[in-house]
């Protein structure tokens, strides 16, 4: 079992800068493909980023392309999301997700709670 918690969220003006964090405990991550996604209010789910399990290989959202930085420390167990020039409509939960990185499906194997990120005008 991993347990994955974010932390980071918080209040911010646009065009202001976070870093989220999200801590794994209870296995290494070395072998999980780790993603971002958000949920606004009333809205569905949202991929932001992900990075492969070396790191190497990242991808973005086109929202978020350019301003955000996904990135990870395995030694610390620790994958974060730098986002930069924030806007008004980057507000939403933001959760980790792990996936094994020989799974097939597209499912995650694990989710964190979130963390709220909100950005006012």
């Amino acid at each position: 079992q991993v347990q994955l918690v974010e932390s980071g969220g918080g209040l911010v003006q646009a065009g202001d800068s976070l870093r989220l964090s999200c801590a794994a405990s209870g296995r290494t991550l070395t072998f999980y493909d780790m993603s971002w996604f958000r949920q606004a209010p009333g809205k569905g789910r949202e991929f932001v980023a992900t990075i492969t399990r070396t790191g190497y290989t990242t991808r973005y959202g086109d929202s978020v392309k350019g301003r955000f930085t996904v990135s990870r420390d395995n030694s610390k167990n620790t994958v974060y999301l730098q986002m930069n020039a924030l806007k008004p409509e980057d507000t939403a939960v933001y959760s980790c997700a792990a996936r094994h990185y020989l799974k097939v499906d597209l499912e995650y194997d694990y989710w964190g709670q979130g963390t709220q990120v909100t950005v006012s005008s």
